[in-house]
């Protein structure tokens, strides 16, 4: 059994933020590119087969909630996860809707 786990009202509206930010399906689908590998705006754009304004409008949203990080490099700003914690939490969201299917 395991134990209840307890949180500030203060840690629960930031998770509440986080699974926010990671609501959107365009989102869902940056996370798992990059749970795979780094990837700049361009390569986001061809896999996803988004518009660009739109790739970078949802990345400035994971960038502000924590979720990627930019590191230019050049002309290309390069993203990756902050952590793989997030990770986990899309890739067992999407596999529990999968499952039911």
């Amino acid at each position: 059994m395991t134990r209840p786990l307890t949180a500030s009202n203060s840690a629960l509206a930031d998770a509440g933020d986080l699974l926010r930010a990671l609501a959107a399906p365009v989102r869902i689908a940056i996370v798992l590119q990059l749970r795979e590998a780094d990837r700049c705006v361009h390569e986001l754009v061809d896999a996803l087969d988004v518009a660009q304004p739109l790739i970078s409008q949802h990345l400035r949203v994971l960038k502000t909630a924590g979720v990627v990080q930019g590191e230019r490099r050049g002309r290309e700003v390069v993203y990756r996860l902050v952590d793989d914690h997030l990770a986990h939490i899309v890739v067992d969201a999407v596999a529990h809707v999968q499952e039911g299917k």
